[in-house]
Order: C-alpha cells, then sequence, then structure tokens
C-alpha cells in the first residue's frame, strides 16, 4: 500500500471518465476532498485547474504530492495504493479479462457514446452563451484536439458518417456486453471488478439513450447488471455528487425489471 496523505478529486459529474476513480474510491473506502468542475462553464480550462493539470482534462487527482491523471489509469492506482476490497481479481485469466473490458469501453465504446453525448447534450448546452465569450473559452483550451471537438460539438459538426459509425459501434458493444453477462454475473470475472466500474460509467444511461438497443426485453443480462451496480452503496454515495440532470437520469435503474 502506498498511503501518502489526503486524495483530491477534481471531477465533473458522476459519469463517464470522472466516475470512473471517484466510483473506486467510494467502492474502497477512500475519503477524498471532492472538487467539482464544471464542464460546461469551462472551468476545467481555468488558470487554478490548469496548475494541476495543464492538460485541462478532468478528471485528476492528487495524493500528497503525486498528481494523477487518465482515469482507467487511475483507477488501478486506487486498488493498489489503498486498503479495502481488492477490485482486480488475483486470477490472471480474470485479470486479463478485466484489462480487456476496460480497452474496450475506452477504446470503442467511450469515443463513439462520446460523440453522441457531445452532440445531444455538451453541444447544445453551451451553444447559447454569447459567441465572442464562447470562443475565447474555447481559445483557451491547451490541446488543439480537444478544441476541435468542442468546435464540432457546438457547431452541430459532426458528420453524418461520423454519427452512422458511432451508432454502429454502440450498437455493437451493446450485442458483446449482452453476450459477455448472459456467461457471468459480473463483466471481467465472477467478481464485481474495475471492469464493472468502468463499464457502468458509460452504459448506466443505455436504457434512456438506447431503449430500442437495451431494454428488458432485448438486453435482460445488461439491465441485471446495471440495477445491480446501481444498487450498491457506493454507487449510490457517488451520484449523490451530481449536480446535473445527468445524475437524475441514473433512477431509470431503481427497482427490479416489472
Amino acid at each position: 500500500m502506498a498511503e501518502t496523505g489526503r486524495v483530491k478529486l477534481y471531477h465533473w459529474e458522476p459519469n463517464a471518465n470522472s466516475g470512473k476513480p471517484m466510483l473506486t474510491l467510494f467502492e474502497k473506502g477512500v475519503a477524498f476532498d471532492s472538487h467539482y468542475l464544471d464542464l460546461l462553464a469551462f472551468d476545467q480550462h481555468q488558470p487554478a485547474y490548469l496548475a494541476v493539470n495543464p492538460l485541462g482534462t478532468i478528471p485528476a487527482m492528487t495524493h500528497g504530492d503525486r498528481v494523477l491523471t487518465e482515469s482507467t489509469a487511475m483507477m488501478e492506482y486506487v486498488d493498489d495504493a489503498f486498503a479495502g476490497p481488492r477490485l482486480m481479481p488475483a486470477d490472471p485469466v480474470d485479470a486479463w479479462r478485466v484489462r480487456w473490458w476496460m480497452k474496450f469501453m475506452d477504446q470503442w465504446l467511450a469515443p463513439s457514446f462520446s460523440m453522441i453525448g457531445w452532440s445531444v447534450f455538451v453541444g447544445p448546452s453551451v451553444r447559447q452563451r454569447d459567441p465572442a465569450e464562447l470562443d475565447a473559452a474555447i481559445e483557451r483550451i491547451p490541446m488543439p484536439e480537444r478544441r476541435v471537438a468542442w468546435r464540432k460539438a457546438i457547431s452541430g459538426a459532426f458528420s453524418e458518417e461520423e454519427m452512422t459509425e458511432s451508432r454502429r459501434r454502440v450498437a455493437s458493444g451493446i450485442g458483446l456486453l449482452e453476450q459477455a453477462l448472459a456467461q457471468r454475473e459480473w463483466l471481467g470475472s465472477d467478481a464485481y471488478s474495475l471492469a464493472d466500474i468502468n463499464g457502468f460509467n458509460l452504459a448506466y444511461a443505455l436504457p434512456l439513450s438506447q431503449p430500442q438497443l437495451s431494454n428488458d426485453t432485448l438486453t435482460p443480462n445488461i439491465m441485471r447488471w446495471l440495477r445491480a451496480i446501481y444498487a450498491r452503496p457506493a454507487t449510490r454515495a457517488c451520484w449523490a455528487l451530481g449536480r446535473t440532470d445527468m445524475a437524475r437520469r441514473v433512477t431509470i435503474l431503481e427497482g427490479a425489471a416489472a
């Protein structure tokens, strides 16, 4: 264990990338100082946060004098650095499977979920601001590729080809998730793991965003899995830190299937 002081977590809503280390901290029982950054107000590009993470990406975590970024790597750090229930299986095959799923989520599903989410939620949420103020905020973004993504989201400039490919990937991912969860209770092994935390933070909204593809009839195993994670005390505590309507969307998972 490498406990070296109080943890500070800089995050947005308790979903997607921000939710991954946040939920891991809750599952491990690690107390931390929550620093909420309003992504829609570009808090992550203000000088105070850039002093923590010069790239301006969220989440970030400090532990003593260490600064940690990249949400999936942060999850593994938390699991290794602190006491509490182990979230990475000891069995090497199960550990491989957990890492396989986390890589699949990060590289295959997350970019597609992100494009759809930015197109239908993030872009419309910020484009009502004063154009000059918005342009100045985007120019402060350190990473050029993030500036491009923000401009495309705000202007609704994701191409139909990009959106079609994102929807195809989401549909394919739903099929793989349902197949895997038909074989075992949890995603990576027979025990709750980092793969489930990673997956939940992307897939929690499937019943709302993709009801025609993910529901109790078509994907009963995904729905069982999502409800089981949402029912965990750590998940409830984590989602209580949400401040936007996104924090209420997860309540579709309340209770069992009718």
